[in-house]
């Protein structure tokens, strides 16, 4: 056999180890540990070499607290230092830790410019040191989610992309479409009621709008906990509900 050849030989092994290992950190996920939401998703959880999309819904469209505070919850699961790229000043990064995310696990870039936003999330996604990457982003364009999704891919890192507009009307771009491997709307609603006095719980709408290999669905849920997950509530999760079996019900 050739010296050609041979090297030919070669190369073709490395490229199938490669999608043998790109294949396998594919399989690598992130569970909710709640099983109505991880039966819905390919693999039983979120990907961690892929890239997420959340939003909010009605006020959450544009001060983008309730998607940071669902994002915080899934980021601080995944146990190492978490890059969080914002182009505001209100981020408040003692306030995470009520869902999860511990002051000392972020690191903060902050900038005016978006494409700064995307090239920082880029850069560290690649470099593969934080085990997770979010960006507050107003726009997404194909390109740029496909960029950020191949990054991903590469070392493991997860990225979550929080979509966050300056106008109501402006959300309307959540519905163009991207590389992101899951896309989210999370939305306050009634917290739950207390025996006593004060407010309970807080409490989400949570869309699962578009999934890879899986099925849409919506879900009720309690806010993520100090450690980063969230529950379904009693009522719900014992069928009691109106609502369906474990505050699931599927959009078709």
């Amino acid at each position: 056999m050739s010296s050609a050849s041979t090297a030919s030989l070669a190369d073709l092994r490395q490229q199938i180890e490669g999608i043998e290992r790109l294949h396998e950190r594919s399989r690598s996920v992130l569970p909710f540990h709640v099983a109505a939401i991880d039966g819905v998703l390919s693999g039983g959880g979120l990907p961690l070499g892929a890239l997420h999309e959340v939003a909010g819904g009605a006020q959450g469209a544009v001060d983008a607290a309730v998607p940071a505070a669902f994002a915080a919850g899934i980021v601080a699961r995944t146990g190492g230092k978490v890059l969080w790229c914002h182009k505001e000043d209100d981020l408040f990064v003692p306030a995470l830790a009520r869902f999860g995310l511990k002051e000392d696990q972020v690191v903060l870039f902050q900038s005016d410019d978006e494409t700064d936003i995307l090239d920082a999330m880029e850069a560290a996604l690649k470099h593969g040191g934080p085990t997770a990457v979010v960006g507050e982003l107003s726009g997404l364009t194909q390109l740029a989610s496909q960029r950020l999704q191949l990054a991903a891919e590469t070392t493991n890192t997860m990225a979550i992309a929080i979509r966050r507009w300056r106008r109501h009307v402006d959300a309307r771009d959540f519905g163009i479409q991207t590389f992101a491997f899951t896309r989210w709307r999370v939305t306050e609603i009634d917290s739950d009621a207390l025996p006593v006095r004060g407010v309970g719980r807080a409490r989400w709408h949570l869309e699962l709008m578009r999934t890879r290999a899986g099925r849409t669905a919506d879900f009720e849920v309690e806010a993520s906990d100090a450690k980063g997950f969230i529950h379904i509530p009693p009522p719900l999760a014992d069928g009691s509900a109106k609502t369906g079996h474990a505050g699931f019900r599927a959009v078709s």
